[in-house]
């Protein structure tokens, strides 16, 4: 796939046109960090089937990056993206530019946010309801639909995408320019083996970090059964449905932590599948022509109890 330059440009009151591969830094002047204690720093450091894996930290700056789909029909939807990496890194393109690139394979803009790390859950909290903002505030400009912006995260970017879920009715921060006055509230939810949603020793879901209520937009999460990261994804499922929040999870038998989107042996690696039916089901996507009928007198194989190695249940419509 085509490689894009890059241009960094600050976002404005007035703003500009946002063209593929533009790279719009998050915060005005005065709230940049004017000489970072560290530079920030890309490395590739390890694998994951069979590719290696572009890790950053030492983000003082943070931006956001777009990812248009190549021939969209109107207005297309767009999921802000947050990569994993325990708060401490970004697994840049196994959660981040692979990912854009999906999402456009389905015709939704891919926002790719890179938020403060390390360490700075708050601060991370903060640019990514900014971020929100920032992409609804410009949706005409970016050929953007202004209902349909939902955001995606891993891991630690699950929790920060599940934060940013439950809390849109006040700012974790003062409103810096005009962006603001456009809502933080994501239209929708993707938690893909969210962790750190739960107390001390998994004890219960955290509700002081997570109030899941009636407004929480709809969530699809995934997660794999020997993932030990992920015990709260089900209490925060729990919440969505008591809440009558539309929601799905699903429970794959093996896959671990950390797949990304890269396909493996291990079940987990076919959440994108079940996510794309979800989104469709949304009306987020559009839906898939019908299938032409098999010319055959077996029965159609697919998933089944037998054949789906995932366990999937739903929510009630709110």
């Amino acid at each position: 796939m085509m490689r894009w330059i890059a241009l960094v440009v600050a976002v404005g009151a007035a703003g500009w046109p946002c063209v593929a591969g533009e790279v719009v830094e998050l915060w005005p002047k005065e709230r940049r960090a004017e000489a970072p204690d560290k530079p920030e720093r890309k490395d590739v450091v390890q694998t994951k089937a069979g590719r290696g894996i572009t890790k950053v930290t030492d983000v003082s700056n943070p931006t956001i990056e777009l990812f248009p789909p190549a021939k969209a029909q109107g207005p297309a939807p767009a999921v802000v993206i947050c990569p994993g990496g325990g708060y401490s890194i970004l697994a840049w393109d196994l959660e981040g530019t692979e990912i854009a690139e999906w999402l456009n394979s389905l015709g939704a803009a891919g926002v790719l946010l890179k938020y403060r790390v390390p360490r700075q859950r708050d601060e991370a909290f903060q640019d990514a309801q900014r971020a929100v903002s920032v992409v609804r505030s410009r949706a005409k400009q970016w050929n953007i639909d202004p209902k349909a912006i939902g955001i995606l995260g891993f891991s630690a970017g699950g929790h920060l995408a599940a934060r940013t879920s439950t809390n849109f009715g006040k700012r974790s921060y003062e409103p810096v320019d005009e962006a603001e006055k456009a809502p933080c509230r994501p239209d929708f939810s993707v938690l893909i083996y969210p962790a750190y949603l739960t107390t001390s020793g998994d004890a219960a879901l955290d509700t002081a970090t997570l109030p899941v209520d009636a407004n929480t937009p709809p969530t699809f999460l995934a997660i794999a059964c020997n993932d030990r990261f992920t015990p709260g994804a089900v209490l925060y499922f729990q919440a969505l449905r008591k809440a009558k929040v539309r929601s799905e999870l699903h429970v794959f038998q093996f896959g671990g932590h950390g797949c990304g989107l890269r396909p493996t042996a291990d079940n987990v690696t076919t959440w994108p599948e079940h996510c794309e039916r979800w989104l469709r089901g949304l009306k987020v996507l559009p839906e898939k022509p019908a299938a032409a009928p098999r010319l055959s007198a077996k029965a159609p194989t697919g998933y089944t109890a037998a054949t789906n190695a995932s366990t999937h249940s739903k929510g009630t419509t709110r």
